[in-house]
């Protein structure tokens, strides 16, 4: 078990923390199937409150974590894991704040506010199918590396349409709107 020293005292690892690089590659794949299981459910509500059809259609690329999701089982068959999700509490939150500017109902400011939304929960995943791409590399997990970078590829492509969507047409749109 790994100790950690902080300030106060002497702080010991919980017993299923992770204890090496092979453990933090499984705990970050149940935290990335729980955050595709919970997209899977949640991005629907985005797709129906964007008004643009610019962004209606590149939402609809994100709504497709089905697809993620039996990726992440192949990774999971392939790497001898069971495929657990584990409740990732970030992308708890940002979906929380996603639904408060989606409350709002407000016609343009809202298409930017989705893209807004929609880029957080894009890096988040961009970040961890990276990491985790890196890390099976790293552990010899080449079958599997190659299923994560292919959907990180899918991620980084549908960032980059919303990027293009907002810089030219909703975030001009927004900065004359009245709400």
């Amino acid at each position: 078990m790994v100790t950690i020293i902080k300030r106060q005292g002497i702080v010991k690892a919980k017993s299923n923390a992770a204890q090496d690089l092979r453990g933090l590659f499984e705990v970050g794949l149940k935290d990335l199937y729980s955050v595709e299981k919970t997209l899977s459910k949640s991005l629907p509500k985005m797709v129906g409150n964007a008004s643009s059809s610019k962004l209606v259609h590149n939402l609809n690329q994100l709504t497709e974590k089905e697809e993620h999701v039996y990726s992440l089982e192949q990774v999971f068959k392939s790497a001898g894991i069971k495929p657990n999700a584990k409740k990732c509490d970030a992308m708890v939150g940002i979906l929380k704040e996603n639904e408060g500017i989606m409350r709002k109902k407000m016609v343009v400011l809202g298409d930017a506010g989705i893209i807004f939304a929609g880029q957080k929960v894009k890096h988040y995943g961009i970040a961890t199918y990276g990491t985790l791409h890196a890390y099976a590399k790293m552990l010899g997990e080449d079958k599997v590396a190659n299923l994560l970078a292919m959907t990180l590829e899918k991620e980084k492509r549908t960032d980059a349409g919303l990027t293009e969507i907002a810089l030219f047409d909703m975030n001009q749109k927004a900065t004359t709107a009245k709400v």
